[in-house]
């Protein structure tokens, strides 16, 4: 019984740290930096809200996943067969293209840090991925692995964040009376740490542990808030090291904002503190990318459920192999973002008629002050979506409009 306890004790707060981690990736600190050097104390604000966001959509995900004992895309079946399938294949297409942006980023950390080439390091990287799922305990070695590079992410941004001395009043001060309402900000930190395969990483996880049912929803609660705070507090101590850097008049680098902001504190040690972390970030991205996409598809078709870690090492494979030749495509990784963003308010939305329908949950009753929150960040987050929809395609066909208005001028 007590090694029962230790085992979910484990995948709880593995389940954890898995979401928060899959939330900080590569992308994630290069945004963070970025923003927070535009809009100042401000960027506290966005925080606030995206963590908002988090915790509804986590806790109306989390809570009708573990009653139910089925996954997302089976749940969506139910409500409208078929559906399930377009939502999976869209998670698995999302987390593959984005799986090319963590694997360079684990390519980039790991330069950092050993100095040698980055095709090298990035094929490093994405060895080490694959490795962790050769284990016949991969689900044990994601738990302790998320749970060990979310503990050093967190010191070593504490590090640098005292070493920068962020002036800390204005800060709180302007996260809940911001001097302008930084929209762009919101959009792209919301879509990036909340959108897609992320909210639904924790809650497969402890579906594969069997940690189901309403008589474990007060444990599942205690996961998610344990993920969501740790995803805060990495993304509250990251803004405050970088702020501690631009107010003192320092101008980030903009092709690497976050590495030279670190660079700019701590000198060359800080290229090594931000190769550790921007590696520690990537990989636990890589992992949650890869077990959360394949999750999507197992339940759908039996080969992949039963060559599970096998599919696994051949997407990390494949992400490694076009990160290195290829790079990020840049018009790819434009389509992602724009079904990335579909994910999220409409999976929500089928979860939550989902538990009010007693052919599904059983005799649960959801909590109704959740249900309301979690219509309401079903309309904010699509009309994000909406907005990042209007400036994707906008971005995809300005090589097109640029090129037929050349031709006009030609002619």
């Amino acid at each position: 019984m007590e090694k029962n306890k230790s085992v979910d004790r484990g995948a709880l707060i593995g389940a954890a740290f898995l979401m928060a981690t899959s939330a900080i990736g590569p992308g994630f600190l290069t945004q963070t930096a970025y923003f927070t050097e535009i809009e100042g104390a401000n960027f506290g604000f966005v925080i606030l809200i995206s963590v908002i966001i988090v915790l509804i959509a986590q806790l109306n995900i989390w809570r009708v996943l573990s009653v139910t004992g089925k996954r997302g895309q089976d749940v969506a079946n139910e409500i409208l067969p078929g559906l399930g399938y377009v939502l999976a294949y869209m998670v698995a297409f999302g987390g593959l293209v984005f799986n090319i942006g963590n694997v360079g980023g684990a390519g980039i950390g790991l330069s950092a840090i050993i100095g040698v080439d980055i095709k090298i390091a990035t094929a490093i990287g994405g060895i080490i991925g694959i490795l962790i799922f050769l284990s016949k305990s991969a689900g044990k070695v994601i738990d302790r692995l998320t749970t060990i590079l979310g503990a050093v992410m967190i010191v070593l941004i504490l590090i640098v964040a005292i070493q920068t001395r962020p002036p800390l009043a204005e800060a709180v001060k302007r996260t809940f009376l911001p001097t302008s309402f930084p929209f762009m900000a919101i959009l792209t930190l919301v879509g990036g740490t909340v959108g897609g395969y992320i909210p639904f990483s924790g809650g497969h996880r402890l579906i594969d542990a069997g940690i189901t049912g309403e008589k474990n929803l007060k444990r599942v609660n205690g996961s998610a808030y344990m993920g969501i705070g740790v995803a805060a507090i990495v993304r509250v101590l990251l803004f405050l090291a970088v702020l501690g850097v631009v107010a003192s008049g320092n101008s980030l680098d903009p092709n690497n904002p976050a590495g030279s902001a670190f660079h700019i504190s701590l000198g060359d040690i800080g290229i090594v503190i931000f190769g550790i972390i921007m590696f520690a970030a990537a990989l636990s991205s890589i992992v949650g990318s890869a077990f959360t996409s394949v999750s999507f598809l197992k339940t759908l078709h039996k080969p992949v459920a039963k060559y599970e870690s096998a599919i696994i090492i051949i997407f990390i494979a494949i992400s490694t192999i076009i990160s290195i030749t290829v790079g990020s495509p840049a018009t790819v990784l434009v389509l992602a973002g724009t079904i990335n963003g579909f994910i999220l308010p409409v999976m929500l939305a089928i979860l939550l008629i989902a538990s009010r329908k007693k052919s599904i949950v059983g005799e649960y009753k959801h909590s109704t002050v959740l249900f309301v929150l979690g219509w309401v960040v079903v309309g904010l987050t699509a009309i994000l979506t909406f907005v990042t929809v209007r400036n994707n395609l906008a971005t995809l066909f300005k090589p097109a409009a640029e090129a037929m208005a050349s031709f006009n001028l030609n002619v």
